[in-house]
């Protein structure tokens, strides 16, 4: 495969096709700067017409809790009292933007996340 700007789906698709079949060639040998080339016009590309929107803010709390071992409890010293943190990850209750700061400050969950507009529970 010549390697050549990606501009359409096409030459997306031969792009990964390329990749996939160099995947593993060793560092610095000639298979293994088409790969490093290739990954990169394929990562412009796909930020271009592929983008991965942010995560739901509430999703993004979770994943975290999970990955790291944490209970709602834990989350009382960022969110408040226990209702608090059921309200807000039952989408009861929106994240202020004082727990955004202590949620970035003091478990490093991205603000750029957790600013996100998200969907809450609306009682009937």
């Amino acid at each position: 495969m010549e390697i050549k700007p990606i501009k359409t789906e096409a030459d997306y698709e031969a792009a990964l096709q390329e990749i996939e079949r160099l995947w593993g060639a060793s560092y610095g040998s000639p298979d293994g700067d088409k790969l490093d080339v290739l990954v990169t016009l394929v990562e412009v590309y796909e930020e271009a017409h592929h983008p991965i929107p942010p995560p739901d803010p509430i999703e993004a709390i979770l994943h975290y809790m999970e990955n790291q071992g944490l209970s709602e409890h834990d989350l009382e010293t960022y969110l408040g009292s226990r209702l608090c943190v059921s309200e807000v990850l039952n989408r009861e209750r929106g994240l202020s933007l004082d727990m955004i700061q202590r949620l970035h400050k003091g478990l490093g969950i991205s603000a750029d996340i957790l600013v996100q507009p998200y969907a809450l529970r609306t009682t009937p």
